[in-house]
């Protein structure tokens, strides 16, 4: 499971950084608005999942309890 953790992190991280390069003012702010948040989500989300006892918390956050 650790390898999809890193994939999502490199994902979020190219995301992030493809959002921090453009430099566009007109529609491609969107994308780069779009581009930004989402990588930043799954760089947030990777590393939550990292953590010590985070299947725990999804575990209950999606009622899987048993």
């Amino acid at each position: 499971m650790g390898f999809w953790y890193f994939l999502i992190l490199f994902i979020g991280i190219a995301l992030f950084v493809a959002g921090w390069l453009k430099k566009g003012v007109s529609r491609e702010v969107k994308l780069v608005m779009i581009l930004f948040i989402f990588g930043s989500l799954l760089v947030l989300m990777s590393l939550f999942m990292f953590l010590p006892g985070s299947a725990e918390v999804v575990s209950q956050l999606l009622n899987m309890n048993e």
